[in-house]
């Protein structure tokens, strides 16, 4: 399976895939992977590229659970700096993590070859069509209400159902809008607007979104299902994240966004190993 994003050509047909996070956000959720100063960011990029990241993923708006989202204007002022010296200084892929327009358009008028948008165009096309002009790549993520009010009561009849479905609206109309079929990747959404027991059963049945035909992108790292089940804070959940990458990569996922590249890197490269066996 090809992910087109951009001018470059991502192969999924081989390995398994690592996204790495870079926040450049003062309140989301982990520790790892936030660094405030523009700088300090850009050589944090260097080292995730370096560790094993094919795709570095910049966001400057927290979308953890309980937080407010902020105005276009702030995020752009967080994130353009970042993402011109991330794009000098690696050759990975680079994604923008926003669901805002003005912020896509700027990011990818800068060369950004992806946009991640955790929102899966809730509010319509705009993303769609900025992506769709530049030509670059789209992931589009499942979330249940908003960052503030996302966990507050998660319900499903039909858990699995529910998200396919969404998905695949969001993906027809992105397709609608002129993204390339083959430049678009889905994400059920780990952690946002789903219990404990969701998020398990989202990555022990991941299986079930390979009828959407699209590449698969999972977040479990560090995520709120791993500390209920471990009793452990975030900085303290690096095994629990590696068992569910391990896991979400046997069941399918293409592509494993997470802080900890070179763990997971390592991770990874043996379940696909294992996968790879011949049967006797």
């Amino acid at each position: 399976m090809i992910l087109r994003a951009r001018d470059r050509r991502l192969d999924l047909g081989f390995r398994t895939r690592l996204m790495g996070i870079l926040n450049v956000t003062p309140d989301s959720f982990a520790e790892v992977g936030r660094v405030l100063d523009p700088g300090a960011a850009v050589a944090y990029a260097v080292g995730l590229a370096r560790a094993g990241a094919d795709i570095i993923d910049v966001g400057a708006e927290s979308t953890r659970p309980g937080s407010r989202g902020i105005s276009a204007g702030e995020e752009l002022d967080r994130v353009l700096p970042v993402l011109e010296g991330v794009l000098k200084a690696v050759d990975c892929l680079v994604s923008v993590d926003t669901s805002k327009p003005e912020v896509a358009e700027a990011a990818l008028a800068l060369g950004v070859h992806m946009v991640n948008d955790v929102t899966a165009l809730r509010a319509g096309p705009a993303v769609a069509e900025r992506v769709a002009r530049h030509g670059a790549g789209l992931v589009l993520m499942h979330m249940r209400g908003t960052p503030a009010t996302m966990q507050l009561d998660p319900r499903y009849d039909d858990l699995l159902g529910e998200v396919s479905a969404s998905l695949r609206e969001a993906v027809a109309v992105a397709e609608a809008a002129g993204v390339r079929p083959d430049a678009i990747a889905v994400d059920p959404g780990i952690g946002f607007g789903k219990t404990v027991a969701h998020n398990l059963t989202l990555v022990k049945r991941l299986d079930a979104f390979r009828a959407l035909g699209k590449p698969l992108v999972v977040g479990p790292s560090r995520k709120s299902f791993i500390g209920a089940i471990l009793d452990l804070p975030t900085g303290e959940r690096l095994e629990g994240t590696l068992a569910a990458c391990c896991i979400a990569a046997w069941q399918g996922a293409h592509i494993l966004r997470v802080h900890d590249v070179a763990a997971a890197r390592r991770a990874a490269l043996v379940v696909d190993a294992i996968r790879a066996a011949p049967e006797a």
